[in-house]
């Protein structure tokens, strides 16, 4: 049924468009599908019968830019993690920098979807993004910690809360840049020295300085 919906011509597309609109304007919560239908030229039936219901149309228009930018940044850990741990150390900025640049680029490519998925996202799953990288984030450090202590260069204890808290805000200053929809040349120089000012913060704190 979902399949034989979408090739009707123009419409699948159409409602995506229109539901962008709604979400970005309203919010997920507070979006209607009447309107979407409305503004679309069809039904409420028809956007039942194509996305199942209001987070199932959310989820088509953000869904696999949703993954794309958890599997950008999983791929970065684990490109990092792969290597030899004596080298980690000298590369501990550079896959993680790269990472970030890639990924500001895909959601400057990406503006509304990001948008919808950082401020209008309440209310279903895609609202957690930042917490879920935080964590990748966390897991990732944990790991280089062992790294560092393996290496013989252990790092002091680091609290779990201002660890947390630390990258957190680092996520929440990268995605800033998204949210204001800086010009793309300023956002990459601020995404430059944020990078150098977390890595310096790190190393401090870590007693690799």
């Amino acid at each position: 049924m979902f399949h034989w919906a979408k090739q009707i011509e123009g419409v699948y597309e159409n409602i995506i468009a229109c539901a962008t609109k709604e979400f970005l304007n309203k919010g997920y919560a507070d979006a209607s599908l009447r309107t979407i239908a409305t503004e679309a030229h069809t039904t409420t039936g028809s956007i039942y019968t194509r996305f199942g219901d209001k987070e199932g149309l959310f989820e088509a228009i953000v869904g696999k830019h949703y993954d794309k930018i958890i599997e950008m940044y999983k791929a970065a850990q684990d490109e990092f993690a792969s290597l030899p741990e004596e080298s980690q150390p000298d590369n501990m900025a550079s896959i993680s920098g790269n990472c970030m640049y890639d990924g500001l680029l895909y959601c400057y490519d990406n503006l509304d979807v990001f948008k919808l998925i950082l401020l209008k996202s309440e209310g279903t799953k895609f609202s957690h993004m930042i917490d879920e990288m935080v964590k990748i984030e966390a897991d990732a450090t944990h790991k280089y910690l062992n790294v560092l202590k393996r290496l013989g260069k252990p790092s002091p204890k680091i609290d779990t809360k201002l660890e947390h808290m630390i990258i957190t805000g680092m996520f929440n200053t990268y995605f800033e840049l998204i949210i204001h929809e800086m010009p793309i040349e300023d956002a990459k120089l601020y995404l430059k020295e944020m990078r150098e000012f977390y890595t310096a913060g790190w190393m401090k704190i870590m007693g690799q300085d």
